[in-house]
């Protein structure tokens, strides 16, 4: 090949690779300003006052993924009136829960070369009270009955708990001390009675019983664990296997919880059950999808969960005693919490 066709392959190759670039970029920012744009099929929000303050009515504060100028801002709605209009605060959470005025907010940090990520607490009027750098991707976040404890759970290795290569890192937070223990790993473990050490250890998942207390998924060896947690002893104690993203019940005393199906789809291989905590009994629930979530508590008798939406997510009700059917709750939302 001579010099000058060299050279005409070059600067072919070169225009070729600039329309690329170019047709991504303009890709990507017609995706944004969708995302920006208020669709006519959507529910309406509006910009307002969001309290996590107890005693403020039943209400639902979690993120809202309607696409508009308030997408991923953490929004309200009257418990009992969920597809009504919302109100958004301003306050962006890629994860959220909040209990007894308290708030924990999982940010994402966007910065010049790439993104990172922060635990936010927020008090009863979503001010910032502190923030901690997190390690990874957020997944998980859950507030103790209190409001003392907050707990998160975020990717440092993989973004799916579908397959077996990912590793999680959690921690828990006193929020009126500031004591932060920034991963289970360091606790003591008890397996099946005896001591256990293992490099390959992860936690996910923490739902609080008490300001002492709580229960998580522990994996190692290819199997995941149901463990109870006690924070003031620095140790979990395994009670049963193949148990993921506990949620303790309001009155203490069941777990919701997605378990491994054999025979399901290796990317989708969750079914829903309740345990109850006197008896182990596991009680299958009406939900034939699988749901890749912690599930959050409506009451005693009913849990909530997201699957998958038009917006991105949507939240659907089921009973937690094994009848009925689900129900959408709600569309454009994640990440509930019950208040009020």
């Amino acid at each position: 090949m001579t010099l000058r066709n060299k050279l005409i392959v070059l600067v072919t190759s070169l225009v070729v690779l600039a329309g690329v670039a170019t047709a991504s970029v303009l890709h990507a920012a017609g995706r944004e300003d969708r995302k920006n744009r208020v669709q006519a099929d959507g529910p309406p929000v509006t910009g307002g006052e969001v309290s996590l303050a107890p005693g403020s009515g039943r209400r639902i504060v979690f993120r809202n993924m309607a696409w508009g100028p308030h997408r991923d801002e953490l929004a309200t709605v009257p418990a009992d009136g969920p597809s009504g209009p919302r109100t958004a605060s301003g306050v962006k959470c890629l994860r959220f829960y909040a209990a007894a005025g308290t708030g924990v907010c999982l940010q994402a940090e966007r910065g010049a070369v790439q993104d990172g990520y922060r635990a936010v607490i927020l008090d009863a009027r979503l001010k910032e009270r502190a923030h901690y750098s997190l390690p990874g991707i957020p997944t998980r976040a859950r507030v103790s009955p209190s409001g003392r404890l907050a707990a998160w759970t975020v990717f440092v290795g993989g973004d799916s708990y579908a397959g077996t290569n990912f590793s999680t890192r959690t921690a828990i937070l006193d929020t009126r001390t500031g004591r932060l223990t920034k991963t289970l790993e360091d606790f003591t473990i008890e397996r099946d009675g005896h001591p256990y050490r293992a490099s390959d250890v992860n936690f996910w998942g923490v739902t609080f019983a008490d300001d002492a207390h709580f229960y998580a998924t522990m994996a190692t060896g290819k199997k995941t664990y149901l463990v109870r947690g006690d924070l003031p002893a620095r140790k979990v104690t395994t009670l049963r296997t193949n148990l993921e993203c506990p949620s303790l019940s309001p009155d203490g005393t069941r777990l919701a919880f997605k378990k491994r199906v054999p025979g399901l789809p290796a990317d989708a291989p969750w079914r829903l059950y309740v345990l109850d905590l006197a008896t182990m009994r596991e009680t299958p629930l009406a939900e034939p999808r699988s749901v890749d979530d912690q599930l959050v508590w409506q009451d005693d008798r009913t849990v909530v969960y997201s699957l998958p939406g038009d917006y991105g997510a949507d939240l659907y009700t089921l009973p937690a005693n094994g009848t009925g059917t689900p129900h959408r709750l709600l569309t454009a939302g994640l990440a509930p919490a019950y208040l009020g």
